[in-house]
């Protein structure tokens, strides 16, 4: 479904913090029409009390570029009038925010699914990788992908 209302997307990533609130603030105050806002913030997770951090690198230029495709192709094919997708890198201690999303639609639905749509494809197709680092010091290897996420991709094909 395309929308001639919609606006680009909001890509950013960067090594700091994001405030969901203003974020949602930003993006309803620059596109008119709204009536459903739909938001994922994704937290590292301390894994029972054993993770005390995920190192998340990126590649750069690359990881905005295909944050953008993905994005792009949401608010095309749900017609969403605006998308705002952060994603941090570097050293994040559990707890802390990793990823937001915010989907911005006419109707719920589109909202939901345009939100889903995003965080399934940033997981399997943007350029991060994620190392663990225990609360006993040490430093593990990179995670690997999984087949879970994938699946999840695969359904919107």
């Amino acid at each position: 479904m395309t929308n001639s209302l919609s606006s680009a997307p909001t890509i950013r990533v960067q090594s700091e913090d994001f405030d969901l609130q203003a974020e949602v603030d930003l993006l309803t105050k620059r596109v008119p029409g709204i009536g459903a806002i739909v938001t994922f913030s994704g937290l590292c997770r301390d894994e029972g009390g054993t993770l005390a951090a995920l190192e998340l690198e990126y590649y750069p230029g690359m990881a905005e570029a295909e944050m953008t495709r993905i994005a792009t192709r949401a608010i095309e094919r749900f017609g969403l009038l605006g998308l705002t997708a952060i994603h941090r890198h570097g050293k994040i201690a559990a707890g802390e925010n990793i990823v937001l999303v915010i989907a911005a639609a006419r109707h719920r639905h589109a909202a939901f699914d345009g939100a889903s749509f995003v965080m399934d494809f940033l997981k399997t197709a943007a350029p991060f990788w994620k190392k663990e680092h225990g609360t006993d010091g040490s430093s593990g290897a990179w995670i690997a992908a999984k087949d879970a996420d994938d699946a999840a991709r695969d359904k919107w094909k």
